[in-house]
């Protein structure tokens, strides 16, 4: 693969999302020229671009708008496609599969004929480490484990991947795949793990935690996450497939228990509901592929915890504003709930 140049444009799906624009905000302080192409569902927000919008540009449109995302494609001109923008909540596909199918599968399949079509030098599919299912021992590998996606968001990402690597293959497709680890920090959308204990925690609300809270993850700051891709998307091979984690992995509980103990609220505002079907017990990934471009995690769980506890503190009305619109969504999923429970 030809070495980057600074001068060659990055069009970034999904840019104003949680690792997206994370993403967007590292290629602008290190002065690459930016696109960003974002639908701004109820999860995207242009605030997390402020610091970018000067030097990007922005559009606002859906990728599964085939001749609006034709048009983009042609005033833009592209040399790179970075493609985050996907519906990515568990519980809300158990809900409702359908957006996760148009969004995830349609739309990829779209940016990439489109990408294809306008001979882009490289692409970058952003997935996920939950098409591999869950592991009780041991890492996930990139060639080596199989994809075992266990609910309908995951097996949307899972298909996308396809559909690109089939690309790859059949069409010589300059991409590469790339699956990081579970990311949180600043400007996290509070419908994940952290974010809904700090808020819940900061209202001395009761803390919802899914089964015992067993499960493991592996968690990996954002702009770790977001330094990875820009390494991959310099360094990296066609064709490829790179893991992203931090190599830390801790149960759920324990997690909760550490983010209330940073704002010094008891444990009692604890509450275990049902489990959530299907749900993964374990993550965890290999990440000696991505080390071997220069790359490794540089901030360690707790201080990454603590950073994002103080930036949640500074931006509570951000947090509460988002959450705001969440009362129906889990109404929704604990209706889902009670109603398994009678059946």
């Amino acid at each position: 693969m030809p070495p980057l140049k600074r001068k060659e444009k990055i069009l970034v799906t999904g840019g104003a999302g949680f690792i997206g624009s994370a993403y967007c905000r590292l290629l602008v302080q290190k002065g690459y020229r930016v696109c960003i192409v974002d639908r701004l569902t109820y999860a995207g927000d242009r605030g997390r671009l402020k610091e970018v919008l000067p030097q990007a540009g922005f559009h606002r449109a859906d990728i599964c708008q085939a001749e609006r995302m034709r048009t983009i494609f042609k005033k833009e001109r592209p040399d790179i496609v970075v493609h985050f923008a996907a519906e990515t909540h568990v519980d809300r596909s158990i809900l409702d599969a359908r957006p996760f199918i148009q969004t995830n599968v349609v739309g990829t399949q779209l940016m990439v004929q489109l990408s294809m079509d306008s001979g882009v030098k490289r692409f970058l599919h952003i997935s996920t480490d939950e098409v591999y299912g869950d592991h009780r021992q041991g890492h996930f590998k990139e060639f080596e484990s199989p994809l075992q996606p266990n609910n309908p968001y995951a097996a949307t990402k899972a298909g996308a991947e396809l559909l690109v690597r089939a690309a790859i293959r059949t069409f010589s497709f300059p991409a590469i795949i790339i699956r990081p680890s579970n990311n949180y920090g600043p400007w996290q959308y509070p419908e994940k793990l952290i974010p809904v204990v700090i808020l819940k925690a900061l209202s001395d609300e009761r803390v919802p935690v899914y089964g015992k809270g067993e499960q493991v993850r592996e968690w990996l700051y954002v702009e770790d996450c977001a330094r990875a891709i820009e390494c991959v998307m310099s360094k990296g091979c066609v064709g490829e497939i790179y893991n992203i984690g931090s190599g830390f992995e801790q149960p759920n509980i324990k997690t909760v228990k550490m983010i209330l103990a940073c704002l010094n609220k008891p444990e009692r505002l604890i509450q275990y509901v049902k489990d959530r079907p299907g749900h993964d017990f374990r993550y965890s990934v290999d990440i000696a592929r991505i080390k071997k471009l220069g790359w490794q995690p540089q901030v360690p769980f707790e201080e990454g915890l603590e950073l994002t506890v103080d930036w949640c503190l500074d931006h509570q009305g951000w947090l509460l504003r988002k959450a705001r619109s969440l009362k129906d969504h889990w109404s929704k999923v604990y209706k889902v709930q009670k109603t398994k429970e009678r059946v």
